[in-house]
């Protein structure tokens, strides 16, 4: 197991451009999706990424799965840079797992949620069939979900239900660190607070580190134990949730917390 003195993620002075189709040869017009980003996340803390949409914060989530290269800079997974290539990624897929916004999509709407759940314990070859089954029953009971929930569709099942048995399935790995993109903005509002204290209870007892990414600072309060608050790329404030609702030094920041709800 990993030391957690170590990152399990470190980003060091990351950037990621992307260039846009409206540019011509010779002066192609870009956009700087992450501008400069320091951040590191280990076992056990809640990293909050809150801003508003095209503040970066879903392209920072996909570097820290892997899933974008970055222009400039480095990504750093349990103090090695990060490699390319499939074998790399499968490595990484052990130990960082995501969990996206929208359940109804992010699920296969024809896999019954045993097969969503045997699905990445296969690819890894991870026990025998009998074992992979008793995983999937061990992670239904960790999610709060009925063990009635083995044979069904996402469809038959209500959006917080769905939204656990993607939370089940990135467990499934035991991974270190999840990355929730979101996780709670496609939920009724009666849901959301069950959902969050789930991950709260997840992170407790399984020791995980959480970075969770959403445009609600009042959310990302609620969870996090240190928060950055992303503008145009960049990360304008970084501090713990305390300092960051009592003492925030950017404006960007203050215009979030006049515009936040007292409540979740």
């Amino acid at each position: 197991m990993t030391d957690r003195s170590t990152p399990t993620i470190e980003l060091r002075d990351v950037h990621v451009v992307h260039r846009l189709r409206s540019g011509g040869l010779l002066h192609p017009d870009t956009i700087r999706a992450v501008d400069g980003v320091s951040v590191s996340v280990r076992r056990g803390e809640v990293l909050g990424v809150v801003g508003e949409s095209g503040s970066g914060k879903s392209t920072l989530a996909r570097v820290m799965t892997g899933l974008q290269p970055v222009t400039s800079g480095d990504v750093v997974f349990d103090g090695q840079p990060l490699r390319r290539g499939r074998s790399a990624r499968k490595t990484l897929g052990r130990k960082v797992s995501v969990v996206f916004q929208d359940p109804s999509t992010a699920l296969n709407p024809r896999l019954a949620v045993r097969e969503t759940l045997l699905d990445p314990l296969r690819v890894h070859d991870i026990g025998t069939e009998r074992e992979r089954l008793a995983r999937v029953k061990d992670l239904l009971h960790l999610v709060g979900l009925p063990q009635s929930a083995i044979g069904v569709l996402p469809r038959q099942l209500s959006g917080g239900q769905r939204q656990r048995v993607a939370i089940a399935r990135a467990l499934a790995l035991e991974p270190e660190i999840i990355v929730a993109d979101e996780p709670t903005s496609a939920l009724d509002v009666s849901v959301r607070a069950q959902v969050l204290n789930l991950l709260t209870d997840l992170k407790r007892e399984l020791g995980l580190g959480l970075v969770f990414i959403s445009h609600d600072i009042s959310t990302v309060r609620f969870i996090s134990d240190s928060i950055i608050v992303m503008n145009h790329g960049k990360v304008v404030e970084h501090g713990s949730a305390a300092q960051i609702f009592t003492e925030a030094e950017d404006e960007y920041t203050r215009t979030l917390l006049a515009a936040a709800p007292s409540l979740l």
